[in-house]
């Protein structure tokens, strides 16, 4: 009984920790680059203050247009996934600028480079989420990309 007790114990202290992790999320402040990364697109680091609402974003593929048929291009995807991630957002109450952090998965390693181009177009203050670009031998359906990652809301 005594370990039953040491243990839940153990749990509850872990649960607070983790709640209070979340609960110390807040606004993005700082964008750290270099001229490398800002070519490529991306930020070194982002760093936050002030308790803001964060939101952690499933994977977009942007395998379907808006109507709904298939997109089958990696141009055509990844620009309608972004327009998927700013929709998501926007129910969240905010916008592609408030993402901190992305994870990109992408099919063909040769799309990296025209990736960051495209990037560019939805981030056009230079002010780059945190990412990761990771080449995969595939993804669900006929995805050639899939963004998944943080957002932090500033709520004004």
């Amino acid at each position: 009984m005594k370990n039953l007790n040491r243990k839940k114990t153990v749990f509850i202290a872990l649960a607070g920790l983790l709640a209070g992790i979340g609960a110390t999320s807040s606004q993005a402040k700082d964008y750290i680059t270099t001229p490398d990364t800002q070519a490529r697109a991306y930020s070194l680091a982002v760093t936050s203050e002030n308790p803001k609402k964060t939101v952690y974003f499933a994977g977009q593929t942007g395998r379907f247009g808006p109507d709904g048929k298939p997109i089958e291009d990696f141009d055509g995807q990844a620009r309608r996934a972004f327009t998927e991630l700013g929709e998501t957002l926007k129910k969240s109450g905010g916008n592609l600028g408030d993402i901190v952090s992305m994870t990109v998965f992408i099919t063909d390693v040769r799309n990296g480079g025209h990736f960051a181009d495209i990037r560019k177009d939805f981030f056009p203050d230079g002010k780059f989420p945190g990412s990761a670009l990771i080449t995969v031998d595939g993804l669900m359906g006929q995805s050639k990309i899939e963004i998944q990652g943080v957002a932090v809301i500033d709520g004004k």
